[in-house]
């Protein structure tokens, strides 16, 4: 009974099985003929398709890939130039900034070949000292002064601020100024509000005494802070007095309103102590900068002090020697393992990098100092620098992106570096195509970091990013072989007053006679091989030509150089990519110069631009 019961189940088990398909057929049938085409978009017919032999491909309507073969289609309609930028051209070097400038190569975005496309400008956050051009002062005091406020000027704008030196003609424009003139009040405060009254003219920001210097590396947190420019409280900064003040433009004013309305201000001698502390948020952390006051010399650097009593003038060009000393110590003091001056051909290119190198061995040797041996008095610890064991300067063939290591680089245009490579001067279109290797100075230079199998347009990008990306410039500076000297204004690019001599090293030498007796320096393989006294002889010559052919009119000259650019694209790229950044650099200096050479007496101006700029330089005989 139990196996029928069984056999009847398995019987209808095996015929709902089959309505259950049926029905499942059905329902596919009519989804795909009824459901499906409705949602499907309408094309050609499948005959029409086949007749003529090509596939209908969807329309992507609400969303769309970007095209960037376009850029790569020689057929595209043609674009109009982006418009001249205001300053983008200095030097014989033109320049777009846009956002878009990790591009592989600028002319995808500029529609020019040698226009270079660079990254915006970064916005400088503006730091303010006041100084009193109404106080008459000797002739030689006020240079002393002037010197001290250049200082103080060049290390905040290597830092990537905008300093600015505010005088009485700021503080005459604030509406509070006649309120001030009318009250009583301790002569002293009166001399601090003057330096608050211009601060609030200008919109608050930043106010700093002009002994107060950024003495660390680009990095530190306090220096990254005040870069950004955004001060919602009003702030001081713990032991430092008032050097330096941070906040916005209404609570400044009100500050300066209480001092005003404050029946103490007769006995207060700064605005600190006529007003009540709640106004102030005060920060405890400074290890970034260094404030050269009168009390810190006087504890720290007796001597300078004394000389003060003796010859102020005297003192004050002690104090600015003392602080570029500092400056300059403390920079050596962020790269332990020294300066590298890339040298990735390492044949016949000696006479090329010389002015790197020369660079380097003047940031390498020790500054005077009127106190040898003396740290800053934000830095304690420091390690002084000794004649004796100076920087270590090294011409690698690579370049090794180390925080401690600083890097020189001298980018040549192509046909400078094919000519020196064949060590001829007669090199045509036939031997750059036959007998020279696409984009070798990149791919030389940066083999160590990227690999070999990454492609020429990446090692641009990747070189574009080692020279502006955002703390790469105090890392590391990119020459190009239109530079026949050291670098005119590499004090400002630093920081410091760069030594203008090497001096030696210290050590004592066996003297003449017995040459032979000395100890030969020690060559290091890694730095590439020493060349001949007949290559360096030969080296000037064909760096000569090839600078004429760079300037050269002759149709031979151009049909050459230009094809040593098409061959190397990717070189040539770089070496306008560098040749144009550090031309903006020194547009954007040049023109905050001359602006604010107007104000203030012109205290603290660059009196070497004026010499350096009549005695026409390569940048300015190229200039267009």
């Amino acid at each position: 009974m139990a196996q029928a019961s069984s056999g009847f189940r398995l019987r209808i088990g095996h015929r709902r099985i089959s309505v259950l398909f049926i029905g499942l057929g059905v329902f596919t049938l009519f989804t795909l003929f009824f459901a499906l085409p409705s949602a499907v978009p309408t094309g050609p017919s499948l005959s029409k398709s086949l007749a003529d032999h090509s596939l209908a491909l969807p329309k992507y309507s609400e969303f769309s890939l970007p095209k960037y073969t376009d850029k790569l289609n020689p057929f595209r309609p043609a674009s109009h130039k982006p418009p001249d930028q205001k300053n983008s051209k200095y030097g014989g070097s033109s320049w777009y900034s846009n956002w878009n400038w990790r591009s592989p190569f600028s002319s995808t975005t500029t529609m020019d070949e040698s226009r270079s496309l660079l990254p915006p400008l970064r916005d400088r956050t503006p730091i303010y000292c006041y100084y009193d051009t109404t106080i008459e002062r000797d002739a030689a005091i006020t240079d002393a002064e002037s010197a001290l406020l250049l200082t103080w000027r060049r290390a905040w704008w290597a830092q990537g601020f905008k300093p600015i030196i505010l005088s009485a003609a700021e503080a005459m424009n604030n509406p509070l100024y006649r309120e001030m003139q009318g009250a009583e009040m301790n002569p002293t405060l009166k001399k601090d509000m003057m330096r608050w009254l211009a601060w609030d003219n200008m919109g608050g920001g930043l106010l700093a005494d002009y002994r107060l210097l950024p003495m660390g590396s680009r990095q530190e947190h306090l220096l990254s802070f005040l870069r950004r420019g955004e001060f919602p409280e009003l702030t001081r900064w713990e032991d430092l007095g008032g050097a330096l003040f941070a906040g916005p433009q209404p609570r400044i004013a009100k500050v300066m309103t209480e001092a005003l309305q404050n029946r103490q201000k007769k006995t207060a001698k700064d605005l600190i102590s006529a007003v009540s502390s709640d106004n102030f948020r005060v920060d405890p952390s400074h290890e970034a900068i260094a404030y050269y006051d009168r009390k810190t010399i006087e504890r720290v650097y007796p001597k300078i002090a004394e000389g003060d009593a003796a010859n102020r003038a005297q003192s004050l060009q002690s104090l600015n020697v003392l602080i570029n000393y500092h400056l300059h110590n403390t920079w050596q003091d962020l790269f332990s393992l020294g300066i590298a001056v890339l040298k990735p051909m390492p044949t016949h290119t000696t006479t090329l990098i010389e002015p790197a190198v020369e660079l380097a061995k003047r940031l390498a040797t020790c500054h005077d100092s009127p106190i040898p041996s003396s740290c800053p008095p934000n830095l304690p610890k420091c390690t002084p620098c000794v004649s004796s064991y100076p920087m270590k300067i090294a011409t690698p063939a690579r370049y090794k992106n180390k925080t401690d290591i600083y890097t020189i680089g001298t980018v040549p245009h192509p046909y400078t570096l094919r000519l020196l490579e064949a060590f001829r001067d007669d090199i045509d279109v036939a031997h750059i195509r036959r007998e020279t290797e696409r984009d070798r100075w990149l791919y030389r230079v940066f083999q160590e970091l990227v690999g070999t199998g990454i492609t020429a347009a990446g090692r641009v990008v990747t070189f574009k990013d080692t020279v502006a990306a955002e703390y790469a410039t105090s890392r590391s500076l990119w020459l190009t072989d239109d530079e026949d000297s050291p670098l005119q204004d590499a004090d400002w690019w630093f920081g410091f007053a760069i030594p203008k001599n090497v001096t030696d090293d210290g050590k004592s030498e066996t003297p003449v006679p017995g040459p032979e007796r000395r100890p030969k320096p020690v060559h290091d393989p890694a730095d590439g091989p020493i060349p001949s006294d007949e290559e360096l002889a030969r080296e000037p010559e064909l760096l000569m030509r090839a600078r004429e052919v760079g300037k050269s009119k002759e149709e031979i000259d151009i049909r050459v150089r230009e094809a040593a650019e098409a061959w190397n694209l990717a070189d040539t790229e770089a070496w306008r990519f560098a040749r144009a950044f550090l031309a903006r650099s020194r547009v954007e200096r040049q023109q905050w110069e001359k602006e604010e050479s107007k104000y203030a007496g012109g205290a603290g101006r660059d009196r070497s631009d004026d010499d350096r700029q009549s005695g026409r330089t390569r940048w300015k005989d190229d200039e267009k």
